[in-house]
């Protein structure tokens, strides 16, 4: 048994919830999925499995099997279950990334004053309603509200800035020749 690999208890744990292949039980299961549990605690390629495990495209084959069919997810299900009916489930443990789970402003202490915040409320309404009609708020704003550009009609103005066009004859009609 390598280093890393599952003790007898842990394997009596986990070999119970494991699927029987097709015609049966799996030669060499536990060897499998200790290979399957070395690639990802390593990072290793699958190429670099070490010889003990057997051939890299077969634990790959048996890994590619079970996370189609849903195997890690219903042990992990299992392994929680009886780290709980054990009383063994440290929630403690558990961690939610702040990139996923945002505070509320005012849990973080801003204060705004009431013309402000009504200010903003009212942007966030006008940008819900574009999304829901497939608007961007750009498209929006009313033709005479827009800022103004200069130019033909081939020529793509940019919000705020003024942009030179050209004269028919396709020379810059805001120079001079000379």
């Amino acid at each position: 048994m390598a280093r890393g690999d599952l003790t007898d208890e842990e394997w009596s744990l986990i070999e119970p919830h494991l699927p029987l292949g097709e015609r049966g039980p799996i030669p060499d299961l536990r060897r499998l999925f200790n290979a399957v549990m070395w690639r990802f605690r390593t990072g290793s390629p699958w190429r670099d499995l070490p010889v003990e495990y057997g051939p890299w495209s077969t634990a790959y084959d048996r890994f590619r099997t079970w996370a189609l069919n849903g195997v890690f997810e219903q042990l992990m299900q299992a392994m929680i279950a009886e780290a709980a009916a054990r009383g063994q489930a440290d929630l403690d443990l558990v961690s939610v990334d702040s990139t996923t789970a945002r505070a509320h402003h005012h849990a973080a202490g801003m204060v705004l004053d009431g013309e402000l915040s009504a200010a903003l409320e009212e942007a966030v309404e006008q940008e819900r309603g574009l999304r829901q009609r497939g608007k961007t708020p750009a498209t929006a704003i009313p033709a005479m509200k827009r800022p103004t550009t200069t130019g033909t009609a081939g020529t793509a103005g940019t919000a705020g800035m003024t942009t030179r066009g050209t004269n028919g004859d396709g020379y810059d009609a805001g120079t001079g020749s000379g």
